[in-house]
């Protein structure tokens, strides 16, 4: 064993690891990697199918961001922002702002909502203020705070109470365990947290409501239903608000759910479930950790945010992990100037917002965000996202004649593979078979790291990743697939997209309306 794996093995706890497990192999030890290429402490190389874990935008070893960075460590790694400001900090809360909101500046701006009734359907609140904090955790904990103060401080609710998705996960320290509905994750800590409801969340492969018979396609393209999801939400809002005590937040993850599965939700949701929530006086708190800065898609429009793909704008949006293009842990929440002004006062009133991060702000962060951000708008980055959505898409169609893929499903430059018994029963395997773990064991021993949620593989991989790389990827997935489950050729009985039929539903007289297309 090489010595730096000893030295792991010695004296690291590694997170959501069950180290006995993991103190039985020699580890791979990563030691350097240039665009999405890793390489480990033996030479040996692999593509990082999962971004490493879902941060790395431009690729690793980019030359701008490590200039950029080398910049900032030439004047100053860290100042306080608990009484001081500093250079890169403060034109980054600029840019953000330029950069989620209409008419901010930035080329993107006028297409964040595709008409003038999306902006009015969910009032386009502007976000102009940003607190910066350490992860995607801490920026959904800021959030969350400012949110049960705001509510206390209007009269909205003396004890604010939170809507979150099933299968939410938001993050690890305790208000944002508090969000989460996975027990795997949260159950051990239910005497640590307060009081959030779940909400039924749109999976259309495992929906209850869905009454198509599975097909060899992602499940949102052949599912017929009445949009039972939007009114479990406008349900939960209304038997709330009977109760004397509305919802002061709606929570969600837009587009895609990531710790819960990679589940997408079909073109239309977000919209409909946002205007319920606004109708019902409801703050709405986008965590767009995962999904922000491009990583949903929609490269032409240049949009990089997921909750403006459905023409929402949230009271709270909350970014971290591709924030700074994967190099440094650094997050930022951007709220209203509502929001702002409820923490005004004369010292003595003590309405100060009392939270903070001792490398809030971080200027090196911010360098490297900057540089993150002037990379995002350049035409080779929209170009390149543009071609790897393209080519995800393209190689994707090949895993359906596996019998174990039981969904394959793709939201922009996401991907996830559901793994299942049989394809036709939707069967799952249970958890104790790590079908996902071992699938991903075999995918790293030819080389492909990524890393699965339960029974789906994730494929993620940064901006930069060639054709050739996806082909690569998907290919050994395949290869993984085969040797792990085994299995021949599906027989689907069927051309694939014979059916693409949804119940209609009927027009509703609560707030929304279904897409005569959908």
């Amino acid at each position: 064993m090489h010595p730096l794996a000893q030295l792991d093995h010695r004296f690291l706890w590694h997170p959501f690891t069950q180290m006995r497990d993991w103190l039985k192999r020699e580890p791979i030890v990563i030691v350097s990697g240039r665009g999405t290429v890793l390489r480990d402490v033996k030479g040996r190389e692999y593509l990082d199918a999962n971004a490493s874990i879902w941060t790395n935008l431009h690729g690793h070893n980019h030359p701008k961001i490590n200039a950029a960075i080398r910049r900032q460590l030439g004047k100053i790694a860290h100042a306080s922002a608990l009484g001081l400001a500093n250079e890169p900090a403060s034109r980054l809360a600029a840019e953000l702002v330029a950069a989620v909101n209409p008419g901010g500046g930035r080329r993107a701006d006028s297409k964040h909502f595709a008409t003038e009734s999306d902006r009015a359907a969910n009032s386009c609140p502007r976000l102009p203020k940003v607190f910066f904090s350490d992860d995607g955790s801490t920026a959904l904990e800021v959030a969350l705070k400012l949110a049960h103060e705001f509510a206390r401080r209007t009269g909205r609710s003396w004890r604010p109470k939170f809507l979150s998705l099933q299968g939410a996960y938001h993050g690890d320290t305790v208000g944002a365990v508090s969000l989460g509905h996975i027990d795997l994750f949260h159950k051990a800590y239910a005497g640590l947290r307060f009081k959030c409801d779940a909400v039924m969340a749109p999976y259309c492969y495992r929906c209850p409501f869905n009454r198509a018979r599975p097909e060899r396609a992602d499940a949102r393209e052949y599912r017929r239903c009445h949009w039972e999801c939007v009114d479990q939400v406008e349900r939960k809002f209304a038997a709330q608000k009977k109760r004397g005590q509305p919802y002061a937040g709606f929570v969600f993850e837009p587009l895609v759910q990531g710790a819960a599965g990679l589940v997408p939700q079909p073109d239309g949701w977000l919209r409909r479930v946002a205007a319920i929530a606004r109708g019902q006086g409801a703050l709405l708190i986008a965590d767009e950790v995962m999904t922000g800065f491009g990583r949903t898609g929609a490269a032409d429009s240049g949009r990089l945010f997921a909750c403006h793909q459905e023409g929402v704008q949230p009271d709270f949006l909350c970014v971290a992990k591709g924030l700074t293009g994967g190099y440094l842990p650094m997050a930022a929440t951007l709220t209203t100037q509502a929001v702002f002004d409820a923490f005004l006062g004369e010292y003595d009133e003590f309405k100060t917002f009392f939270h903070g991060h001792s490398f809030t702000a971080n200027p090196l962060g911010a360098a490297a965000a900057l540089a993150n951000l002037a990379l995002l708008d350049s035409p080779s980055s929209l170009r390149a996202r543009r071609q790897l959505e393209i080519s995800l898409r393209q190689e994707l169609a090949g895993l359906w004649s596996l019998p174990n893929v039981g969904d394959a499903r793709q939201v922009g430059l996401v991907a996830g593979i559901e793994l299942v018994k049989d394809w036709r029963t939707r069967a799952p395997f249970e958890l104790r078979e790590r079908a996902g773990l071992r699938v991903c064991e075999a995918m790293a021993r030819r080389g492909v790291l990524t890393r699965p949620i339960g029974n789906v593989v994730v494929l993620m991989p940064p901006y930069c990743t060639t054709p050739a790389q996806v082909r690569r990827m998907v290919s050994v997935l395949r290869e993984a697939i085969a040797e792990v489950h085994g299995g021949g050729p599906v027989r689907t009985g069927r051309p694939r997209g014979e059916r693409r039929t949804f119940l209609k539903p009927e027009p509703s007289v609560r707030g929304y309306r279904a897409r005569p297309d959908a």
